[in-house]
This record gives C-alpha cells, structure tokens and sequence, in this order.
C-alpha cells in the first residue's frame, strides 16, 4: 500500500513539475507580444490610429491619464475595458485579418480609433 501511496504522489509531483513548465511558457510567450500604448483621456485617444502587425496576436496597453472614467471598446474585436482615472489595463487581440477594425471610448463618443492590420 505505501509503493502505491510513494507512486501516485511521484506521478502528481510529475504533473505538477509539467504544468508549472507549461504555464511558464504561457507567461513567457505573453511579455513577447508585439504590445502598443493607447492612452485614453477625457474624450481624446492618443494615438487614434494604431498600425499593428495583421496574423500576429498583440497587446495593447491602455493608459487612462484623463480625470474621468474611460471605456476602450471594439463591437468588432469584441473587446471592451472599463478604467477609473488613472488606472491602466491591457486587452490582447488575437490574430487580425489586414483591414480596419473600429474602437471608441463608450464614455465618451466621440473618442473614434481605428486599429489598421496590414
């Protein structure tokens, strides 16, 4: 009973040592997407036009440097991130198509951008 006891914890162990592995490489691979800042204040968006790589996940950063709350939202990324004034966030968009894919501030609209995927 105690070799099977001495088995099954050496197999969790195993699978422990594994998955802690994997997700490190999950983290890993993270801090290497192709990561863009957005600043986002009080009904202006700087920059309002966003030039990232078409087929590759990216990262955006959002920076609400205004004094009010701030939405980033995209319909046709399906993204959207709340910020308290003075707070910052990422959202991660996954592989884009080349083309023009539209985002506002929901709180203030009108706070246009435009992601450009080429």
């Amino acid at each position: 009973m105690n070799q099977r006891i001495a088995r099954l914890l050496a197999t969790m162990a195993a699978l422990v040592v594994t998955l802690l592995a994997l997700g490190g490489v999950s983290l890993a691979r993270a801090d290497d997407l192709p990561t863009f800042r957005l600043e986002m204040n009080n009904g202006k968006l700087n920059p309002a036009r966003i030039e990232v790589p078409a087929g590759k996940r990216i990262k955006i950063e959002v920076h609400n440097t205004g004094t009010n709350a701030v939405e980033f939202e995209s319909l046709q990324l399906r993204k959207e991130k709340v910020l308290a004034p003075g707070a910052q966030s990422f959202v991660v968009i996954s592989p884009l198509q080349p083309g023009e894919y539209k985002f506002f501030d929901d709180f203030h609209q009108q706070a246009q951008g435009v992601i450009v995927a080429k």
